[in-house]
């Protein structure tokens, strides 16, 4: 079973740029968490990742200290998926740029992680 979450908005004081940090911007963060367990038989909570709970854990990355890259965010997240939540058996974390400034211009830049349970 995949938990998905798309287009989760924070803002963040994270990027390369000290204008960046400074400023702060927003992100776009979507999930995807393969949970073994039965909740689409049982209907429990018990049996799933509350997606609650990840949308907590993204927000707590992006209060958190400042990241300079992408990369860095996405892994916090999914390392912090994978630690915190024994019915995840992998997960993958693309976290978005919507307002970066390049030439030519871009819909977004982003990075994907992932990760699996040892």
């Amino acid at each position: 079973m995949t938990i998905e979450l798309s287009g989760l908005v924070v803002f963040g004081h994270h990027g390369y740029l000290e204008e960046e940090r400074r400023l702060g911007q927003r992100f776009l963060v979507d999930l995807w968490v393969d949970v073994h367990g039965d909740a689409s038989d049982t209907d429990r909570i018990e049996d799933t990742v509350d997606y609650r709970r990840l949308a907590a854990l993204v927000r707590e990355v992006f209060a958190g200290p400042e990241r300079l890259l992408l990369e860095g965010l996405a892994g916090a997240i999914a390392d912090g998926i994978v630690e915190q939540h024994a019915a995840v058996e992998r997960v993958k974390v693309r976290v978005r740029k919507p307002d970066v400034v390049l030439d030519p211009p871009v819909d977004y830049a982003a990075v994907v992680v992932e990760r699996a349970r040892a």
